[in-house]
């Protein structure tokens, strides 16, 4: 490479990794409750959490109308009425984390699908699949460990903290476009629907749902020791084939057993009093 254009684009190079450290703000979504969740985030200020709400609000009506027009959505009642009381009961807790959670307008609803899946968007909007419930066969506490995990991701905000990553990131591209003549665009719409259903969770964020869901569960009433078994029963339904969607980035190895099992028993005092 000739020197002027190596030190133009390490030039270049510079301003992007400015721009792109400059661009995030650290942030602490929520307390870190019993379990001990205390990781620094850091969010960019393109990205507000009203505006990612609002993106998954208008996203998740879609689905659900989707559905609705395929006759996929909530078919069975008692089933749909048996997620939506684990979930409200889950919810009832959300403010030890975060009382503004309190006010977030949840949602929740079962979606007929054979895939073993279930998420929860920004703001509160759950979705459990039929082929998770019809597969695993879950038990209540195992479900509330499922849908706990799933409002943990919402609750500590992680499609916000992978969204400004990418936001930034292109943000960052863009400087270079002065050079290779290729924009980079910032899509709202697009990055949530990246990270909600093609991207991975990183191993950290998977970690810290896990944490907070268990401690969820517990406070909820339901056993945090059965995120053990759920957990174990998801990685036995892979075998040799590919695992469940929900699994396919972090499968069940025995590090995550052994952590969830640590967690269980950190916050199973918080069980036995709710029990009482």
């Amino acid at each position: 490479m000739h020197k002027t254009t190596l030190r133009r684009t390490f030039a270049l190079g510079l301003v992007s990794t400015a721009v792109v450290l400059g661009g995030c703000a650290a942030v602490q979504t929520t307390d870190s409750g019993a379990i001990g969740v205390e990781r620094t985030q850091y969010m960019s200020s393109m990205v507000s959490e009203e505006a990612l709400q609002q993106e998954a609000a208008q996203q998740y009506s879609s689905l659900l109308s989707q559905a609705k027009a395929k006759g996929a959505l909530d078919r069975d009642a008692a089933q749909t009425k048996r997620v939506q009381i684990i979930s409200q009961r889950l919810i009832k807790q959300a403010g030890v984390f975060r009382p503004d959670a309190a006010s977030w307008n949840w949602d929740v609803h079962v979606l007929s699908s054979d895939e073993v899946n279930a998420w929860c968007m920004p703001g509160g909007k759950i979705a459990v699949y039929t082929g998770l419930i019809a597969r695993i066969k879950p038990t209540d506490d195992e479900l509330a460990a499922v849908i706990g995990h799933e409002m943990a991701h919402a609750l500590r905000e992680h499609s916000r903290e992978q969204v400004s990553q990418q936001m930034v990131t292109n943000m960052g591209l863009s400087v270079l476009s002065a050079v290779t003549g290729v924009g980079a665009t910032a899509d709202l719409g697009g990055a949530l629907t990246n990270v909600m259903f093609t991207l991975p969770n990183s191993r950290t964020h998977e970690t810290e749902a896990d944490r907070i869901g268990v401690e969820l569960a517990a406070r909820a009433g339901y056993d945090p020791r059965a995120a053990v078994t759920l957990w174990q029963k998801m990685g036995a339904l892979g075998g040799s084939s590919a695992p469940p969607e929900i699994l396919s980035t972090h499968p069940s190895a025995a590090s995550r057993i052994a952590d969830l099992t640590e967690a269980a028993n950190k916050v199973l005092p918080l069980y036995q009093q709710a029990r009482k």
